[in-house]
């Protein structure tokens, strides 16, 4: 049978929080629900960090900690794949457009690189370009991307290249030309977010057309597209991934739980005749290094 690597997003750092009830806040409620996608048969957990007094964005190397440590203590076996994205939403200032207004949260590479470098998960995410998305700007200039894939080769971890559009293509093949990128590349399609790549299957196709020979490819969709994109990236020959980072819904007005969500995407493939890779089997195929030794 075929297999595919499913991630699970597991919280994301959007206002999703005030939306639904089952987005993990809490290290324990974010390591609790890693947990329960692992059970469901998801082969990664996509992490980002959250206050849990605001159930805000947090970039507290010690709440990625405390989560990733309850993770790996645990029986069930997943990948964890922590987030480099880290502040990179800037909103100009209307009187002096040269600063930041309110909403503005900014970090340097350095910054961004720190839970990576700091607990060395086995992957990690690195944004491939600046995009608008919807009325703010996520900024990730090709200086600092160069430091942060610099970084993170050094740290020894896979790079997922998340391309939000196709130029992000054309910048991540530039990083791997320059040697910043090491073994097979890992790309991941973002669709549907606005103002970035359009969520269709010519997008997709596209986007595979300029993919390097060598590189593996995931794609995800936003909101009600998060589902049928399981789907049409599987059947394209892509891996897969859900979870509340990206999506809050298993079905119209019907609120999901992250474990739900990859519990519906494993029927989907199993329709397809396709099933999630095992944590190990990942490893293997995408040659991921655990610096910390061991497996999770």
């Amino acid at each position: 049978m075929k297999k595919v690597m499913l991630t699970a997003a597991l919280t994301g750092a959007g206002d999703t929080t005030s939306k639904s009830e089952y987005v993990p806040v809490t290290p324990e409620e974010i390591a609790d629900s890693a947990i329960k996608c692992a059970r469901a048969g998801a082969t990664v957990a996509h992490i980002h960090a959250r206050d849990p007094k605001t159930g805000g964005i947090s970039h507290d190397v010690n709440l990625f900690k405390k989560a990733i440590e309850l993770i790996r203590q645990a029986d069930e076996d997943i990948i964890i794949n922590v987030t480099s994205g880290g502040g990179g939403d800037f909103i100009p200032d209307l009187n002096n457009p040269s600063v930041g207004g309110p909403g503005t949260d900014m970090q340097t590479p350095q910054e961004r690189h720190q839970p990576v470098g700091d607990l060395l998960p086995e992957m990690c995410t690195l944004d491939c370009g600046s995009v608008n998305m919807g009325d703010d700007v996520y900024l990730s200039p090709a200086s600092w991307l160069r430091t942060q894939a610099a970084l993170v080769k050094e740290a020894g971890v896979k790079p997922e290249l998340e391309c939000f559009d196709s130029g992000h293509i054309s910048f991540a093949k530039q990083l791997i030309s320059e040697g910043l990128i090491e073994g097979q590349p890992l790309f991941q399609f973002c669709l549907g977010i606005p103002w970035g790549a359009e969520n269709d299957p010519e997008t997709i196709e596209y986007f595979k057309t300029r993919l390097p020979e060598n590189a593996e490819w995931s794609a995800f969709g936003i909101g009600r597209m998060q589902l049928p994109t399981v789907e049409e990236a599987a059947k394209r020959g892509g891996n897969v991934r859900v979870g509340l980072e990206d999506n809050l819904y298993l079905s119209k007005g019907v609120k999901a739980t992250n474990e739900q969500l990859v519990a519906k995407a494993v029927e989907i493939l199993k329709d397809l005749g396709i099933e999630p890779m095992t944590p190990q089997e990942a490893r293997d195929k995408y040659q991921l290094r655990n610096p910390q030794g061991g497996t999770l």
